[in-house]
């Protein structure tokens, strides 16, 4: 989780006009830690139940800067942000996150819609690999320019922190380090222990840091330089020992239509991710194919979890985190207790005020160069879908370059163009205006639409690959584990009421939920009405 919830605040704090001694920065970063954790509890226990962590989203990050970059949030200017007292600066990034706050609960609150009424297997049966790979590769697109502006405070050390981070999860990933190991039955023995493989990302940011730490203490680094590592210490020395991170903590949350729908987007890109993040987590884990009650509950507790993380004012939404489910494939440890306990543990942490100001001294252009790694590799993962579809076939290409290209140049040409939507309203013009500077949402609904309405067969599309992954195959198509769900995925509580009560059946979350039986329902009730439409409709004619 390290890259991307410590560095999380990196990005969000100077939008919302914190200043770099604020030690609200380093409060945030708990508050992420304490969501997170409580978010993986949910989760874990309630949720899927399989050992998945819950962490910030770089979806969310990408919508949230689209509402931050409208004009009436910019932030003052540096003169009027000196002349302003403490109070009145506490209150220029708390409207903010307010702002954000109350976007992401209404938001999230449409995600656990979609969970609790099963309606995830028909969204996904119309998101298609052509819909999926712009995106989500335009999540890390669109925020190059926040991992440029951090790393160009010092491209040396940005340049040493992408080598160090490459050498270690690339170059050294099978090497690894002897150790020794004691079990009752062998006693000591020696074992060879994945350190490169299992921290990449901690042993880049530690390496780089240090060697800051060095070049700071020997002066060869200038008094304003941002590699330094105590530009920002003051924060660590105004924090509290104790915070409890605690709902409402900067305000009662605001709510605008524009906002939510901007987040609403980064929610559907969460949903997808989250879906492929089951299958992979169930795979690794040795467990059954999640069934469409999993997948359904594992929806809804996400919902609740960002709801939760936007009442608790952590400056983001939540997510699955697929770097800790390869993680899994690597340990060879699928317990969720082990998960759970991670949870419990994230929570107390973030009680202690120090310890997110500490991670908040880390220098910026360190955190830049994790930013052009992390950002690269969430567009890898957009493209990587494209192996599922026909790219010898023109409509296809049509629609992938054009969802990516306009993706990239609607949104950019209306940063530079503010205040160019005028409809006569201003709700509407905050709501247009916020769709049309997120690019996942232009590319994502320009590949939507074109896709399924430009003429093209399964096979071009990619969705008989598509289907044979397993991705759609337990959502949309009856097999045994979505007509008997495994006891892997059952509730850990009043399983026998559950399964003694039918009305169970026809609940989407229940792990005794039939999708084929509830379809079934509905179709046999339309069935019976529609000749009932006819006969009137005969008799309205004879008359």
């Amino acid at each position: 989780m390290f890259g991307s919830t410590v560095a999380y605040p990196y990005l969000v704090t100077p939008k919302l006009c914190i200043q770099d001694s604020d030690p609200a920065r380093g409060y945030i970063t708990s508050t992420i830690f304490f969501v997170s954790g409580l978010g993986t509890l949910i989760q874990s226990t309630f949720g899927t139940r399989l050992p998945i962590i819950q962490g910030s989203s770089s979806a969310f990050l990408a919508s949230i800067f689209a509402i931050l970059n409208l004009p009436q949030w910019k932030c003052p200017s540096e003169e009027e942000m000196l002349s302003a007292t403490e109070d009145e600066l506490q209150e220029i990034w708390q409207l903010r996150m307010r702002e954000i706050q109350g976007a992401i609960i209404v938001a999230s609150i449409f995600e656990t819609v979609i969970g609790l009424t099963g309606v995830i297997g028909i969204i996904l049966q119309w998101l298609t690999p052509l819909v999926i790979v712009p995106t989500i590769a335009l999540i890390g697109l669109s925020l190059f320019e926040e991992a440029a502006s951090e790393a160009s405070k010092n491209w040396g050390i940005a340049i040493l922190t992408i080598f160090l981070l490459v050498l270690f999860s690339q170059y050294l990933r099978n090497v690894n380090i002897p150790g020794c190991s004691y079990s009752k039955e062998t006693g000591w023995k020696l074992k060879r222990f994945p350190l490169f493989k299992l921290f990449p990302v901690l042993l880049t940011i530690i390496t780089a840091w240090v060697l800051c730490t060095i070049l700071t203490a020997a002066g060869a680094l200038g008094p304003t330089n941002k590699a330094r590592t105590d530009l920002h210490v003051q924060t660590m020395y105004s924090s509290l020992w104790f915070r409890f991170p605690y709902p409402g903590q900067w305000g009662l949350p605001t709510v605008s239509i524009g906002a939510v729908f901007g987040i609403f987007a980064a929610v559907l890109a969460s949903i997808v991710e989250s879906v492929g993040d089951y299958y992979a987590c169930a795979r690794l884990s040795c467990a059954p194919h999640p069934p469409t009650s999993a997948i359904n509950r594992g929806i809804f507790a996400e919902g609740i979890s960002c709801i939760l993380s936007g009442i608790w004012g952590s400056g983001g939404g939540l997510t699955s985190y697929s770097e800790n489910i390869g993680a899994i494939g690597v340990t060879k440890v699928a317990s969720r207790r082990v998960v759970q306990c991670g949870a419990v543990t994230m929570m107390i942490l973030a009680v202690l005020g120090k310890f997110g100001a500490f991670f908040n001294t880390i220098p910026e252009p360190i955190i830049g160069g994790i930013f052009c790694v992390m950002f690269a590799i969430v567009t890898g993962v957009g493209l990587s879908n494209v192996q599922f579809i026909d790219l010898h076939s023109s409509r296809n290409i049509l629609i992938l370059g054009l969802s990516l290209f306009m993706g990239i140049t609607i949104p950019k040409w209306f940063k530079g163009h503010p205040g160019t939507i005028d409809v006569g309203n201003d709700a509407a013009n905050q709501l247009i205006t916020v769709l049309l500077n997120t690019s996942m949402f232009i590319g994502g609904l320009i590949a939507f639409v074109l896709d399924n309405s430009i003429p093209g067969t399964d096979e071009e599309r990619g969705l008989i690959k598509w289907r044979e992954q397993g991705l759609e195959h337990n959502i949309s198509e009856a097999d045994e584990s979505t007509l008997s769900s495994p006891s892997t995925y059952d509730l850990p509580f009043s399983m026998d009421v559950i399964k003694r009560h039918k009305i169970f059946k026809y609940i989407p979350i229940s792990p005794t939920y039939d999708q084929n039986i509830f379809l079934g329902k509905l179709r046999a009730l339309f069935n019976k009405l529609k000749p009932q439409k006819n006969n009137n409709h005969n008799i309205d004619s004879q008359n």
